[in-house]
């Protein structure tokens, strides 16, 4: 299911003064997805705004709701808007589990996305008039509704112009560059579902089973590391000998560390015993969470020691397209144990409905498990603070988002922090030979997670978080 433009419904049960937190009367919006909000208040110039008289009247081509504006050639609503520009930004392929006819209306378009974004193409909303770096601004005002063929309606909705795309740029030498070393082939790289085995999450008596995963190809950006694949798993980088580590890898790891803000979370996180947080009220607190977190990033990117060396735009391109990567990846390491712990409890006080279970998505369900076996996968190698302020320059520093005006330089800048974060693991865990190529597989993972987030609907947010957390905590606790 796509995520909507609506935030969940505030729930009812355990009111009060000497609760949690007093239910919000509206729900604050999801975190901005930019560099700040000033940066990155751009005009969309794809769309066209109607006058309020007028919107009134009109109504979205698409689902019927009401309309804000000519948007990617057609009138309508925001919510179908934001859902066509990710579906084509992202390159989704949905499934219909129907004769691919479903009713699209307000209540109703969440359903099926392959129906509607099937819809979205068919009424003419116009892919082209999206820019290619999935940033706010259109490409030409002046693009209006398409008439395609079928044939090529049947193409895109297959995901087959996505590959030939795919295929174009991999011919004319634009692969991925975010890793040193040799290229490897894309039929040499595992999926991100390779690493997980079928599992059952249980809570409340609410179990769902995954009994493979389908479909999952591995985008080119997703590709993130090549030449890790190369490594044999008995065969170590260096042979355990003692070293030293390079003085200029020690100053600049130092400076990234420098950069971080490693204090506790100050979003209040503590509940009374029997109180009973709603599901409006666990919303509002992860979305006060991202926004903390959110925040600290941009604190981070400014005290970063190359910060002089790209332009505000190029950093507001990489920080619009991978704040939910470092804030994920922080929430697995440094917050962990207030994530894990405080928001853990939190997330125990929350009951929901058996109408929230029953409609839990499928894409929901894998986050979940993805999300769990990430989180032991981190457990387990106890990552340090200097290994998380490489990793998370590395994953920051992607030369491939599109839109960057200093691609080349982002490169040598990752490749940088790559080689000092190998030099760091190596000098640092001499008898752990696969312990950095073991780190940077984790980054493709969550991007993979981080982009599959995007798709769950807000109002399962609450209910995921809760599961995740539950037997995460649990898990560690009988170890």
């Amino acid at each position: 299911m796509e995520r909507d433009e609506r935030p969940p419904s505030g729930g009812g049960g355990g009111g009060g003064s000497a609760g949690f937190l007093e239910p919000p009367a509206a729900l604050p919006p999801p975190p901005r997805n930019g560099f700040c909000q000033d940066e990155l208040a751009e005009l969309d110039s794809s769309t066209i705004s109607v006058p309020d008289d007028r919107a009134e009247q009109r109504t979205c081509l698409i689902c019927g709701d009401r309309a804000t504006g000519l948007h990617y050639g057609i009138i309508s609503c925001e919510g179908c808007k934001g859902f066509f520009k990710r579906s084509i930004c992202n390159k989704r392929v949905y499934r219909c589990s129907r004769d691919k006819n479903c009713v699209m209306s307000r209540k109703q378009r969440n359903r099926c996305q392959y129906c509607r974004l099937l819809k979205c193409l068919q009424m003419g909303m116009n892919r082209k008039a999206i820019r290619e770096d999935g940033m706010p601004g259109g490409r030409n005002k002046s693009i209006g509704p398409v008439q395609i063929s079928e044939e090529e309606i049947e193409r895109i909705m297959s995901g087959q112009e996505f590959e030939e795309e795919a295929n174009h740029w991999s011919n004319h030498g634009d692969s991925d560059h975010s890793s040193p070393g040799n290229r490897a082939s894309e039929s040499n790289q595992p999926s991100p579902g390779s690493t997980l085995s079928s599992r059952s999450v249980e809570l409340n008596g609410f179990v769902a089973f995954r009994d493979q995963y389908m479909g999952m190809s591995v985008p080119p950006h997703y590709q993130y590391i090549p030449h890790l694949f190369s490594y044999s798993a008995h065969s170590p980088l260096l042979p355990p000998q003692a070293r030293s580590l390079d003085p200029q890898s020690y100053s600049l790891i130092h400076q990234l560390v420098s950069a971080e803000d490693l204090e506790p979370l100050g979003t209040p996180m503590l509940i009374e015993d029997g109180y009973a947080v709603t599901q409006a009220e666990l919303f509002a607190l992860l979305c006060r969470l991202a926004d903390e977190l959110l925040f600290r990033q941009i604190a981070w990117i400014k005290k970063l020691p190359f910060f002089c060396e790209l332009s505000i735009k190029d950093y507001t391109c990489l920080l619009s397209s991978t704040w939910q990567e470092l804030i994920l990846l922080s929430s697995l390491t440094v917050y962990s144990k207030q994530i894990f712990g405080e928001l853990a409890d939190v997330t125990a006080k929350y009951s929901p409905s058996d109408e929230e279970l029953h409609r839990f998505s499928d894409e929901g369900m894998e986050v979940i498990e993805r999300l769990i076996y990430l989180y032991h996968k981190f457990h387990q190698l106890k990552v340090s603070n200097e290994e998380y302020a490489c990793m998370k320059a590395i994953n920051f520093l992607n030369q491939d988002i599109r839109g960057l005006t200093s691609a080349s330089q982002l490169e040598q800048l990752n490749k940088r922090y790559w080689y000092i974060c190998q030099d760091f693991t190596e000098y640092k865990y001499t008898h752990q030979p696969n312990r950095f190529p073991d780190l940077m597989m984790c980054l493709p993972e969550i991007r993979y997670i981080a982009g599959k987030m995007v798709n769950v609907p807000l109002e399962q947010l609450p209910l995921l978080f809760k599961v995740v957390l539950h037997s995460c905590k649990t898990s560690v606790g009988k170890e």
